[in-house]
């Protein structure tokens, strides 16, 4: 057999990698089109756009939460994929799951917490002081520290960003002893009125990136998310099989 020369070998390495090239840069146009229709047609800000687990559609993560487009941007989607060949496995949250633990590691500072005393499991949940079955749940915060279970109160003021219970969050995170001013919050009374710098708003525009519709929605430390009001021993069964 007769063996190519360097000379041809190094011409087919270069037509290759201008072919990759040439590839590569179609594709990045071509998601540069796609983010720039997104943008204007739905008024949702893209953050990313990339390979979805199904050919045909790409996978778009905007700031209100994760979509799915056609190759040609005709047809946008608001779905969960789910894998038949590996139990039905939820894709579209295996890959929030990864976008929620990377997302609160920045907020790990200004979460409201209150920790057990023999931790074995930490749950951040998202919570508004006005939603009744988050009260619920903080009533029975002693359940949940003596279960071993710390809660991380992360903002998500249903109302939005201009609105009262956003302000009235904003004083709880401002006061001298958040925790007391979030149990006081949480049991109808009045805090006194406070400003300073917080991250309030970030978690409530984070929260609806990860797809937080309501509250309270507790994420577990596999980035996995159970909507609702969960008694303490049911979640602490949640935490010990997620393990």
């Amino acid at each position: 057999m007769k063996l190519l020369s360097k000379t041809k070998l190094l011409l087919i390495g270069s037509i290759s990698l201008l072919s990759f090239t040439a590839a590569a840069e179609k594709a990045q146009n071509n998601f540069e089109a796609l983010e720039k229709k997104i943008e204007t047609t739905l008024q949702m800000e893209v953050e990313s756009i990339g390979d979805s687990p199904v050919t045909g559609l790409l996978q778009v993560l905007t700031a209100r939460g994760l979509f799915y487009t056609s190759l040609d941007g005709n047809y946008f989607l608001q779905a969960n994929i789910y894998n038949l060949d590996e139990d039905m496995r939820n894709e579209t949250d295996a890959a929030m799951s990864g976008l929620r633990i990377e997302g609160l590691e920045k907020f790990t500072d200004s979460v409201i917490e209150f920790k057990a005393k023999d931790e074995k499991y930490v749950v951040n949940v998202f919570t508004d002081i006005t939603c009744g079955y988050c009260r619920k749940l903080h009533n029975e915060m002693s359940q949940y520290n003596d279960l071993g279970i710390t809660v991380r109160y992360l903002a998500f003021p249903r109302a939005g960003i201009n609105s009262q219970p956003y302000n009235d969050m904003v004083s709880v995170w401002c006061a001298d002893d958040p925790q007391k001013a979030m149990t006081d919050a949480k049991n109808g009374t009045q805090i006194p009125n406070k400003s300073c710098s917080t991250k309030v708003a970030e978690q409530y525009t984070f929260g609806q990136k990860i797809g937080v519709q309501g509250t309270p929605n507790i994420v577990m430390p596999d980035g996995s998310v159970v909507p609702g009001y969960q008694p303490a021993p049911v979640l602490a069964q949640a935490l010990q099989a997620a393990l």
